[in-house]
């Protein structure tokens, strides 16, 4: 009896053009003797495939299954079509009719067959340094437009040879349709030069560069988003005269290993930690380091992390080969400015930090930094979302129904643009205070317009009225704003990435946010839904002396906690940050204090943990942000358990949450001598008590068990984990960030949800 056959068509929308999409599709038709066609069209994909039953069944669950590496399907809609009794199975020219829904993938990692070729001496490509193919290599930092094709990259003035042409047309091969394919013959080339701009003549620039890395010397090296300046990790002398060069005293420094082994040597790590070192993502992974580590200190001083990532471009592989084990690959640019792209630039700006440049003619068209993440509660969390990230979008089922800009904070600055149920973030673009930053604000805003093709019809920025995106914001005369609090937006983000539109409790801590009171909120617990939220409880205000100084120097904010937890009597403590600041400075600082000049009051957390590094002596003051919190964080040594917590009571309230007793324990702690690891686990374990008490007492009075942790200080892993157990282990369902970071680079996200909140 003949086989009834049945014939169907396949819709796919989803990162599937530009990654082997339909070559895998033809051959897996092929291979189950299937006919029919794929075309690529303005949504995705278009399959039209017929055969029998069992192996339309198994043609659509192999689809899935042994799809490419860098495909991301996120629809995927199959009806019963009429039986066309075609005799082969094709690959149709490209369909663009209307709107297009096209997704980019990201830049990838070289993929284990080009690496093979790289080193193999009988390949055509062999140590050639920009050797792709669909499973790997650039995307979003070469494309100038869509459709992804070659005339709209970075590539369209390297015409290919005979030999990539002959590939790039063939559906066996899997650099059919790599846009950025080429070879020695044909492609990209790299060449080195001094910091004066004089050629270096070589035949081999690789190994030029390592012999310059050998002798201690710092390179600028052009990569995929950007430069790194990169030295031997090995050599410490080269290592401080990098921090010297880039006046930057303390911030770690990312390191660069050949392979999880060499990372094993330094690293303590988990078969978790080792896969994510490994995805073709490659991010920087933030590692507790091993006790024995015997790198040099100025790698990463005072901090018991290092932050690993594996090579991803051929150089780096080359580079990393036989000669050296480990780098140091630290972004070229100055403190707060973003990454040098441009080859002139690099000569312009680095010149003072870098002794030679490796520089290629491929241009760099999107600016594109490395991605940070951790592992943390067994799930991968980024605290900087970049390079194997951006473009991919945050898929939401509470479609957007008209398109919507959000311009992100202040502060690591990222912005991000909906269409549909796809929300697309930009990369991050960092710090707003330099006319550098604000025009790669502009153009990602101008080139996430281009790859999704529409105009926004809202805009959705921050409440603060000096924050630049804000400003940039209210420029923009002719489309309607939506302001969206700071901390509401960061409860919005973690809801947002987990697709959850439920009530819930936030508990957002972090730094800095204007409040709707107009003071500077950042301990905050508040109760709501992606459209509105109202404050269910917050840490007790207290002023910041100064300003934006008593960020910078968190000695100020210990004085002022002093002063507001012992009044006058804080004269009589034997504090080393009383005996150690000057006379002068104590008093002017609390003559402003008593008279309230240029002290607003503020309830962050972030001011919290800086009060207390200073009272403890671990950080008075900060040469890179954060750092009081970081290195309080660093002085915990042990597991955080309950038993620990201060004897703090903690009251059945809702309201202004007084820290005074929680600092008089601290205080005294310090005065007895206790150590100061003991004193830093207590108080985080205390005030994660406190939350916990928090969101119990919010549970009882608003009927809600969903809590959602977001904001900057969700960096401190340990004060993270212990509370996210915690709130567990008391019946919450506890929503976390893993996909944007829960700082304000994750805010863009949660700006659009409310938006599309209020606007529904």
């Amino acid at each position: 009896m003949a086989t009834v056959q049945k014939r169907q068509q396949i819709r796919i929308d989803g990162i599937v053009q530009g990654v082997g999409f339909r070559p895998f599709v033809f051959r897996l038709a092929k291979s189950l003797q299937l006919t029919g066609s794929v075309l690529n069209s303005n949504t995705g994909v278009l399959i039209e495939v017929e055969g029998s039953i069992d192996d339309l069944s198994k043609f659509q669950s192999r689809l899935r299954q042994e799809m490419p590496p860098l495909a991301q399907i996120i629809d995927f809609h199959s009806s019963e079509i009429a039986v066309k009794n075609d005799d082969r199975f094709i690959i149709m020219q490209s369909e663009h009719k209307g709107e297009s829904s096209v997704l980019i993938s990201p830049d990838m990692s070289l993929c284990e067959d080009c690496l093979n070729e790289l080193l193999s001496p009988a390949d055509r490509r062999f140590q050639y340094p920009f050797l792709n193919c669909t499973n790997c290599g650039p995307r979003f930092t070469i494309i100038a437009g869509i459709p992804y094709d070659r005339p709209k990259t970075s590539m369209h003035v390297f015409p290919m040879c005979e030999k990539c042409t002959s590939e790039y047309h063939d559906p066996a091969d899997r650099r059919f349709h790599a846009q950025p394919n080429a070879c020695p013959d044909c492609g990209p080339h790299l060449k080195i030069y001094d910091r004066e701009k004089r050629q270096v003549n070589t035949e081999n620039p690789v190994k030029h560069a390592i012999t310059l890395l050998r002798s201690g010397r710092i390179l600028a090296i052009r990569g995929l988003g950007g430069f790194h300046l990169v030295v031997d990790a090995k050599n410490e002398k080269a290592v401080e005269e990098l921090r010297l060069r880039k006046n930057r005293a303390e911030k770690p420094f990312a390191l660069m290993a050949a392979n999880t082994d060499v990372v094993d040597k330094y690293c303590k790590i988990t078969h978790r930690e080792r896969e994510a070192l490994q995805q073709q993502t490659r991010p920087i992974l933030l590692l507790p380091a091993r006790p024995s580590s015997n790198l040099p200190k100025s790698i990463a001083p005072k901090s018991k992390y290092y932050g690993f990532m594996l090579p991803y471009l051929p150089i780096q592989h080359l580079l990393l080969q036989e000669d050296f084990e480990l780098l140091v690959m630290t972004s070229a640019n100055f403190s707060d400015e973003p990454i040098v792209i441009g080859n002139e630039q690099a000569f312009e700006q680095l010149r003072t930090l870098a002794d030679y440049f490796v520089i290629h003619d491929r241009e760099i068209l999107q600016r594109c930094d490395d991605s940070i993440a951790i592992i943390s509660a067994g799930q991968q969390r980024l605290l900087r979302r970049a390079r194997g990230y951006v473009p991919a979008p945050i898929i939401i089922k509470n479609e957007t129904s008209t398109p919507i800009l959000a311009v992100g904070g202040e502060l690591k600055n990222t912005v991000a643009l909906s269409k549909g149920k796809k929300i697309m973030l930009s990369q991050h673009i960092g710090d707003l205070d330099n006319p550098e930053a604000m025009n790669f604000f502009k153009s990602s805003i101008k080139h996430l317009q281009t790859l999704l093709e529409i105009e926004p019809q809202y805009i959705a920025c921050d409440m603060h009225p000096e924050y630049l995106s804000t400003k940039w914001a209210y420029e923009q005369f002719l489309i309607p704003k939506i302001e969206v609090q700071h901390h509401h937006a960061h409860m919005a983000s973690v809801m947002a990435e987990n697709d959850n539109t439920r009530k819930t409790i936030g508990i957002i801590l972090d730094g800095t946010g204007y409040g709707m009171d107009h003071t500077i909120w950042g301990g905050e617990i508040i109760i709501g839904d992606l459209k509105e939220v109202s404050r269910f409880a917050w840490f007790e205000p207290v002023p910041l002396p100064g300003g934006n100084a008593a960020i910078k120097e968190p000695w100020r904010m210990a004085i002022s906690y002093l002063r507001h937890s012992f009044g006058d009597a804080m004269h009589k403590l034997t504090l080393p940050i009383l005996r150690d600041t000057k006379p002068n400075d104590l008093q002017l600082l609390l003559q402003m204090l008593e008279k309230k000049v240029n002290s607003p009051l503020t309830s962050s957390c972030g001011r919290l943990f800086d009060a207390v590094s200073a009272i403890l002596d671990i950080c008075p003051k900060i040469t890179y942000e954060a750092q009081a919190a970081i290195e309080l964080e660093m002085s915990v040594k042990t597991a955080l358990q309950r038993n620990l917590a201060y004897p703090v009571k903690i009251d059945n309230y809702s309201g202004a949450v007084s820290f005074v007793p929680l600092i008089r324990e601290v205080v005294n702690d310090k005065i007895q001598n206790v150590p100061n690891e003991q004193i830093a686990a207590r108080f985080h374990v205390t005030l994660a008590e406190i939350l916990v008490s928090l969101a119990i007492n919010a549970r009882k009075e608003a009927g809600i068990s969903q809590v959602g942790l977001s904001g900057g200080v969700f960096q401190n892993f340990t004060l993270f984990n212990y509370l996210n157990e915690r709130l567990r282990g008391e019946g919450f369902h506890v929503l976390t960030h893993s996909k944007v970071p829960p700082n304000d680079g994750g805010i863009s996200l949660g700006q659009i949800a409310v938006a599309n909140a209020k606007l529904s």
